[in-house]
């Protein structure tokens, strides 16, 4: 090779990597983008079709013959109501029909809407979300290596910083507020900062039912009138409405009638622990799950026929050494993915846990525990992955960094739920062809190549893939100092989500706001 055809060669080559790099700087429309929200699972499947029958009838004579303890008497009245069975021993006993006919006319075309109407969640079918959830009690320092009490403003960050990640599609409170003593003023600054933070769904809790009155209120000043909320309501109430074994929670089970009555979607969260509060058999964790969740569904639809319930059977993991919860165990990503197959069977919207670590810092353990549930939760079809971000210490703490790294690992989760397509432009035979036949005996500079760097395939944000040589040369770039420093970056900026002038003037006129103005 002369000196005139090396460099050609290398002017090529260049053209080629130029090239490359304005394709892929290149936007992409959103129907082509390689991942999106609501990407179609469904592809995995834990249990057989009679496994899942075998399940069904189990909860079905769970519900039958034990039947749940302790509803409030509103409770008792709306379910006895529509034919359940009210024991001597207090227990309330469904009918199989009932729940079967429950099943048959509840609603399946939940939509969770987000508050500017672009990032709704479509929960039909297979359809996989990714979100965050837990209430932890603690933030993790990643930089100081400890753990301190969360506040509303940590709430509120982390609020902010999910509205920038797009593998991160909604956000349900991550935190307790631990600065705000008052329950109600607690209660109504956790809708206050999540809502001033992220435009994207919220899920909230409420910790008695005298506070929904004045949480819709405040939600009816932020969608600009209780008829505006109605049509498009933007945030969700997460409820405990059972402690199991097999019992109801008797003010969450109030909250959750006012909240139905409000407008408001609920989460039906059943969260039995494998071997303490539910059998430690990954199948009857799952048949309990679901007995609770279907009496709950029995309930929202004695309440008001139709109304938008999550089937939440979050089942969750126990190390039976030493009583730990184990979130990040492949024993939790299977209770996760066999709810999933369930949520389908019996063809409602459903959510459950999924991408939470037991590890205390964003760490390789942490690395291999939120990717182990979070990519078998979607490849399941789960609809609703919650804590599936951020989600430390079996749920005891959040952090900031590892949701913004969490968006990387979704985003790589997500590109698994998508899956393979096998076409007559995917099997590249006359890419194969060209390459080999005179041509290049490459593929680097081809059309195909180009045109599909964006449509198949994921770039993490932060994730490292340079070679150690550039890696040195780049100073040695720490993950987690890259994550501190783009939350940084989003926390310098004003977040698009916050409330107009008047619209957070009338809230800070009529609610104790704890954030400042």
């Amino acid at each position: 090779m002369n000196d005139q055809t090396k460099s050609t060669s290398r002017a090529t080559r260049s053209g080629g990597r130029a090239a490359r790099r304005a394709a892929r700087a290149a936007p992409v429309a959103e129907h082509l983008r390689s991942i999106r929200p609501g990407m179609e699972g469904g592809t995995l499947k834990p249990l057989s079709q009679q496994d899942m029958e075998r399940i069904h009838v189990a909860a079905l004579d769970a519900l039958e013959q034990i039947g749940l303890a302790d509803a409030p008497q509103s409770g008792i009245d709306y379910l006895t109501g529509v034919g359940c069975i009210l024991g001597d021993d207090g227990r309330i006993r469904f009918p199989r029909a009932l729940v079967e006919d429950t099943i048959a006319k509840a609603n399946r075309s939940v939509t969770l809407f987000s508050r500017d109407g672009k990032t709704n969640l479509d929960l039909s079918g297979n359809r996989v979300h990714y979100g965050t959830a837990g209430a932890a009690v603690h933030m993790v320092d990643v930089h100081g290596r400890e753990y301190r009490e969360s506040t509303v403003q940590d709430l509120h960050d982390a609020a902010r910083i999910t509205d920038t990640l797009d593998n991160i599609h909604f956000l349900q409170r991550p935190m307790v507020c631990r600065d705000i003593a008052d329950n109600r003023e607690m209660d109504l600054n956790s809708i206050y900062a999540t809502t001033a933070g992220t435009t994207k769904h919220v899920g909230v809790s409420f910790t008695d039912p005298t506070y929904v009155d004045d949480a819709l209120e405040m939600l009816h000043i932020i969608a600009g009138g209780e008829d505006k909320w109605r049509e498009r309501p933007f945030v969700s109430n997460s409820n405990c409405f059972v402690v199991p074994p097999m019992k109801f929670a008797t003010e969450s089970c109030e909250v959750m009638e006012k909240c139905i009555a409000g407008g408001m979607p609920v989460l039906l969260l059943s969260a039995g622990m494998a071997g303490a509060t539910a059998p430690s058999t990954i199948a009857g964790a799952i048949v309990q799950a679901c007995a609770e969740c279907l009496a709950g569904l029995v309930y929202v639809n004695a309440v008001k026929p139709g109304a938008p319930a999550i089937f939440g059977t979050w089942p969750f993991g126990l190390d039976l050494r030493t009583g730990a919860m184990t979130v990040g165990s492949g024993e939790q990503a299977l209770l996760t993915a066999g709810c999933a197959q369930m949520h389908k069977f019996y063809g409602v919207p459903g959510g459950a846990a999924a991408g939470a670590a037991d590890s205390k810092m964003p760490d390789m353990q942490a690395g291999w525990e939120q990717m182990c549930s979070a990519v078998m939760a979607g490849l399941s079809g789960l609809n609703m992955a919650y804590e599936a971000a951020g989600m430390h210490a079996s749920l005891l703490g959040f952090c900031h960094e590892s949701l913004i790294l969490s968006n990387d690992l979704l985003g790589q989760a997500l590109r698994c739920v998508r899956g393979i397509e096998v076409n007559d432009e995917t099997l590249a035979l006359e890419q194969i062809r060209d390459a080999c036949i005179g041509g290049p005996g490459h593929y680097l500079g081809a059309d195909q190549t180009l045109s599909r760097m964006e449509v198949d395939y994921v770039y993490p944000s932060l994730g490292d893939r340079t070679s150690p040589k550039e890696w040195a040369e780049l100073d040695k770039p720490d993950l987690l100092q890259k994550a501190t420093a783009r939350k940084e970056e989003i926390l310098s900026k004003r977040s698009p989500a916050r409330f107009d002038a008047e619209t957070d003037a009338a809230l800070r006129a009529r609610f104790k706001i704890h954030l400042s103005s």
